[in-house]
């Protein structure tokens, strides 16, 4: 397959073709100021979303990946700040408990996928096949090479399904990711995020990065692209993110407040009054 140059789509990068991540300019910066003024409305536009999409057949999934302190867990928390949790599930995905371990690993996603009007997250996702399982060797080559058209047939059967879905890979530098490491050292309140995997995870750079160009390569579809967000800056990252989800969720969607039911509203008047004293 033939690469193609990034194509900046709805703040962040629609790839398709193979990405060389060591060239991608990741050098964007957003300024708090600049940051607090278009996160307002983008948040308003998301809350509208939701609304639309209660008590209609709409449901979404948004794939979050990315590399270890590019800005998952951030990016998680501001959506959950702005999503009500009714109808917003978050999925972390670890390593397979001892059940999921003998069953299909595409089973356990299958089980955690949203009803109608339900919005869902997966922080971490079903590529941990072609990601982690390649690299730390956890699963035979045979099996990871077979996964890419497994996944690529369970997304399209997702759309085909109505399911809008959104694929994110928040992607920083090496030299980012050693900085954040050090920060989180030296704070004690980010600490607990360390882990003995994390550094070894570090020295594995080239394996996980290989493995991730061959990811996006494989399985950016027309029906369930991959965007590459450039994350070394977290603001602008962020807003990139928030901004390619509105845009798909929000793709052919009336965001205009329902009309409220005649016979409802004469029950509400007739219990309430009619708001002047009546």
């Amino acid at each position: 397959m033939s690469k193609k140059k990034d194509k900046p789509e709805a703040g962040g990068f629609l790839i398709r073709g193979r990405p060389d991540l060591d060239r991608l300019a990741n050098d964007h910066h957003v300024s708090d100021a600049a940051f607090e003024k278009r996160i307002k409305p983008l948040q308003e536009t998301l809350q509208r979303l939701q609304q639309a999409y209660l008590g209609s057949r709409e449901r979404a999934v948004i794939v979050l990946e990315g590399w270890d302190t590019a800005g998952k867990g951030g990016l998680v928390r501001r959506l959950g700040w702005t999503f009500d949790p009714r109808s917003f599930k978050v999925h972390s995905i670890a390593a397979p408990n001892a059940i999921e371990a003998r069953q299909h690993y595409l089973q356990r996603f299958w089980e955690r996928l949203p009803l109608h009007g339900q919005i869902t997250v997966f922080d971490r996702s079903w590529y941990g096949r072609v990601l982690v399982e390649r690299v730390e060797n956890l699963t035979p080559e045979t099996a990871w090479q077979r996964a890419y058209e497994e996944i690529n047939a369970f997304e399209r059967m997702l759309v085909d399904d109505g399911v809008r879905l959104v694929k994110l890979f928040l992607h920083i530098s090496r030299e980012e990711q050693a900085k954040r490491f050090r920060d989180r050292m030296e704070n004690p309140l980010k600490r607990w995020k360390l882990s003995y995997e994390d550094f070894r995870n570090h020295a594995l750079w080239d394996g996980y990065r290989a493995a991730i160009e061959e990811m996006v390569e494989r399985t950016s579809t027309e029906a369930a692209p991959w965007h590459v967000i450039p994350s070394n800056d977290k603001p602008f990252s962020r807003l990139a993110a928030m901004e390619i989800i509105a845009g798909r969720l929000g793709q052919g969607v009336d965001v205009t407040p329902r009309e409220l039911d005649a016979e409802f509203r004469y029950l509400a008047e007739k219990t309430l009054g009619d708001g002047n004293g009546g």
